[in-house]
């Protein structure tokens, strides 16, 4: 058997010594090449992960002013492809025909001579007296131009109950009005309605706006 004594220490240095001596030399150096290539990459990387753009989230304000926009434009086409309301159709009146009614009340009524005359300095009595005279030449002068009839047939007082798509121009509602037809209320007036008309026809020279001629007693 053999025994190594590790304590016994080289007295000579030979070649191979010498080869051994420098191949740790050249590893060591090696290591600390690599070492220090490693540690020169790491931070290289941190830097280039520090110095990257970091993206960011479009704001929250330019998606609420795009949606915004597509509202407006949905508005826009909304607006354009809206059919044009239909144009009011205002039919002109002539004068003439009210002309030949006031005519009509003055010459059977004295209606407009009551009208400007100032009942302040008569007695209720006098009044009542010049009023029944008024009253009678004026049914008489709606009578020969016009025949009436009434809007509703129902006595006045009596219970009625209006349909949807009833005529309103016909039917005036008042009171408290809440909802939708069908309504049902008091017939409080019967309504007018002129059934026929029958206005003298005017000569080309006469002007209708005198009312009444003024008179001269010789």
């Amino acid at each position: 058997m053999y025994s190594i004594d590790l304590a016994l220490k080289p007295t000579t240095f030979d070649l191979w010594h010498l080869c051994l001596a420098g191949t740790v030399l050249v590893l060591a150096l090696t290591l600390i090449i690599v070492l220090i290539a490693f540690v020169i990459s790491a931070t290289r990387s941190r830097k280039q992960v520090v110095e990257a753009p970091v993206e960011r989230p479009e704001p929250e304000v330019k998606i609420v002013e795009k949606i915004v926009e597509v509202e407006k434009i949905v508005e826009i086409e909304k607006i354009v492809q809206a059919p044009a309301p239909e144009p009011v159709i205002l039919k002109e009146s002539t004068p003439d025909a009210a002309l030949q009614l006031l005519g009509a009340l003055q010459k059977e009524a004295r209606f407009i001579d009551f009208i400007k005359e100032d009942v302040t300095a008569y007695s209720d009595a006098d009044v009542g007296i010049a009023a029944r005279v008024v009253h009678e030449g004026c049914n008489k002068a709606i009578n020969d131009y016009f025949t009436l009839d009434t809007v509703r047939t129902e006595q006045e007082g009596t219970k009625i109950t209006l349909q949807q798509g009833f005529d309103a121009s016909t039917v005036r509602l008042t009171g408290n009005i809440v909802g939708n037809a069908p309504f049902t209320g008091d017939l409080v007036h019967k309504g007018w309605k002129v059934t026929d008309i029958r206005l003298p026809k005017l000569t080309a020279k006469h002007d209708a706006k005198i009312i009444a001629a003024a008179e001269v007693e010789l």
